[in-house]
């Protein structure tokens, strides 16, 4: 049977060049069918982006689990809205006009996005660079009833976090509408891709989220390796299973332990903390950074599991085992704790359907996708692992899918270093293609899943590269979960979202 996501690429023109999922370049009315099945809920968004005259909307099928790509002409600098009846591509589509200056024609809302108007142009990849016209008052959407006031808060705070704008309009304590400010930390991920040889690229991607710079430089690397036909060796795919789990560990000890922390159980937090360190102090122990920043490149792996690394990861499974299962008995029995987070922050899981969300917060709401699992990525396709999954959504579950995925992480970890192949780390394979390549790559981070896209030229060099975080999808979604909270909820149910500010500004 042709599943719908095939019959829409077959209506279009295939583009030969990419690999492994197809690309099509298809007519306006193609692309306004395919957005009503976003609309209708039959397919997926996995990401949009835009080059200087073409929009690209990437889409998942699920039942069976498919990826395609099609790319409507933007000619006359115009392009159909997807977001006009789909919401999770309104932001897309705003950062799409502050890069390229290309115009969604029926979108609604058509201010800036990542574009603050401090970058001394205006739609720097666009076909036409502009000088920016003086900044004019970002206006916050409104809302109308009585005794409603606003609270700005951000775009510093009183961590050492990255910066955001907060912008709650309140009845006495209850929340009535959130919306975000983004972009404060735009880098120019995607203009500095241009023209990047494939190891300055494959930096720049495990840099776009430092956190999850493992699943960046996975997802990168497997839409590399896709464009170019690289096999890389058992071995190196199994060391980056091995890296892409520490992480996960890593960022969900920390996670379990803020979460507590804003509902002022600090005692949980000093403990995940210092379990969070030991994950990192193992990782640079076996590959030589507590980031494994830069160890997954295309063709592998750069350095292979030192000598006592596996003694030192073995070490780390067995605190883990000692201390873990007392750290979850200690929050299920705390009744403070369980106050704050039970039935707090509720995400309805017919949103995190509609937004496509990943991980903890689609996984708490009742959305069971994991690239790990459902695209069953080498060496996954081998190993036995639970997906965890909840439908209540609140603040609480989101704890829950962390700490069962933190037993799947262990038990992941385990198996590996168990079935690790011996054997070379990397491969070195011809960059030249002497033909234009496409690839398109995804990888399960901690948050959820990073799409990456990339087109290499005959020098083997980056002439186009896109790199979506799973956060994108989860901002506004955070906006939806605190509605009718008071104010007061909002630190604890932020922690528990844990979206990126970096990987979503670019």
């Amino acid at each position: 049977m042709v599943s719908l996501l095939s019959e829409i690429l077959a209506a279009g023109s295939p583009v030969k060049a990419q690999r492994p999922w197809p690309r099509a370049i298809v007519a306006p009315s193609v692309w306004n069918l395919a957005s009503e099945h976003l609309a209708n809920g039959r397919l997926t968004l996995l990401g949009l982006w835009g080059e200087v005259r073409t929009v690209h909307m990437a889409l998942l099928n699920a039942e069976p689990f498919e990826v395609g790509v099609v790319s409507v002409e933007a000619t006359d600098g115009t392009f159909p809205s997807v977001g006009a009846v789909h919401a999770p591509a309104i932001r897309l589509e705003r950062a799409v006009h502050d890069l390229y200056g290309l115009k969604p024609i029926g979108l609604a809302d058509q201010r800036s996005w990542l574009d603050h108007g401090r970058w001394g142009v205006k739609q720097p990849l666009g076909a036409q660079v502009a000088t920016p016209p003086s900044g004019a008052p970002y206006l916050f959407l409104p809302a109308h009833g009585e005794s409603l006031h606003q609270i700005a808060v951000g775009p510093v705070h009183a961590g050492i976090i990255e910066p955001g704008h907060f912008r709650f309009t309140a009845n006495g304590e209850t929340v009535v509408r959130l919306e975000h400010r983004l972009g404060y930390v735009h880098k120019g991920i995607e203009s500095l891709m241009v023209g990047a040889d494939l190891d300055r690229a494959s930096r720049l991607a495990g840099r776009t989220s430092g956190d999850s710079t493992v699943a960046y430089a996975l997802a990168f690397a497997h839409a590399v390796e896709a464009a170019l036909n690289i096999q890389i060796p058992p071995r190196a795919a199994w060391l980056r299973a091995l890296m892409a789990e520490l992480e996960r560990l890593a960022n969900h000890f920390g996670d379990f332990g803020a979460i507590c922390n804003d509902a002022s159980f600090s005692i949980m937090h000093a403990k995940c903390g210092a379990l969070r360190e030991r994950v990192l102090r193992t990782a640079a122990a076996g590959f030589g950074h507590r980031l494994m920043m830069d160890s997954v490149v295309p063709g592998g792996v750069s350095a292979d599991l030192s000598p006592d690394g596996a003694t030192e990861v073995r070490k780390l499974l067995k605190e883990i085992a000692r201390q873990f299962p007392k750290l979850v008995e200690l929050y299920d029995k705390t009744a403070s704790l369980q106050d704050r987070t039970t039935a707090t922050g509720t995400l309805k899981p017919s949103f995190a359907r509609q937004y496509g969300a990943g991980g903890y917060v689609g996984r708490a709401s009742g959305r069971a996708f994991d690239a790990r699992r459902d695209f069953a990525y080498s060496p996954y396709d081998e190993l036995e692992f639970d997906v965890p999954v909840l439908d209540c959504g609140d603040v609480n579950a989101r704890v829950w899918i962390r700490l069962r995925e933190i037993e799947q992480c262990a038990a992941l970890i385990e198996q590996v270093l168990s079935r690790l192949p011996g054997g070379a780390v990397r491969v070195l394979a011809e960059t030249a293609t002497r033909h234009i390549a496409e690839g398109i790559g995804i990888a399960e981070g901690f948050r959820g899943d990073v799409l990456a896209w990339v087109r290499i030229d005959s020098a083997g060099r980056i002439a186009r590269c896109h790199l979506r975080d799973p956060s994108w999808f989860q901002w506004p979604l955070l906006e939806a979960a605190i509605e009718g909270n008071i104010v007061a909820d909002f630190p604890i149910c932020n922690k528990s979202f844990n979206c990126s500010y970096s990987g979503h500004d670019l």
